[in-house]
């Protein structure tokens, strides 16, 4: 009987870690886009933001399945998506192009990483009403991410615009339905 009830504790405790354990990941791949793109290595940086934008598909899908939804899991989400989908797609664009700006090309990353830490504080002071106000970091992030691949082809003040168009779409007051 006491081996059975600290089984059954122990898968408890393990099930309701599982999307916390998920969010972790999510967080700790940007903490390695960011230092692989500081290191130049912006290829793998821009995979690892894909790979985590991933882990934050599945980390509320994992803690509504189980019914482990938590506030701390909430807020947990949150500085994770500002290091996936704030800090290194930023970091990516600066390092892959905007450092050409100097100071505009630094204010701008700054400001995309200041609108996209608005935004998820403004989410996490609303109630869940089935809508996003403002486009969701995660998209702004992967969107910022994907532009990357169009260095090559696009003029360079393109991809300021994309900063500024990301940050204030971050910012908005239009609702977008969740999926």
């Amino acid at each position: 009987m006491f081996l059975l009830d600290v089984l059954d504790h122990t898968i408890k405790k393990i099930k309701s870690q599982t999307a916390n354990v998920i969010t972790i990941t999510n967080l700790s791949l940007g903490g390695f886009a960011i230092v692989l793109g500081l290191h130049g290595n912006l290829r793998l940086s821009l995979l690892l933001i894909f790979i985590a934008a991933l882990a934050d598909r599945f980390d509320g899908m994992i803690a509504r399945k189980f019914h482990i939804e938590s506030e701390l899991g909430k807020q947990l989400d949150s500085m994770s998506d500002i290091i996936s989908f704030g800090v290194a797609p930023a970091l990516l664009l600066y390092q892959g192009i905007l450092y050409e700006f100097g100071g505009p090309g630094s204010f701008f990353t700054v400001f995309y990483i200041s609108c996209a830490a608005f935004r998820l504080a403004r989410f996490n002071i609303s109630e869940s009403n089935g809508y996003f106000t403002g486009l969701p970091i995660t998209a702004a992030g992967c969107l910022a991410t994907l532009s990357y691949l169009a260095i090559p082809y696009l003029p360079s003040q393109t991809f300021l615009f994309i900063m500024i168009i990301l940050s204030f779409l971050m910012v908005s007051s239009f609702k977008l339905k969740k999926v």
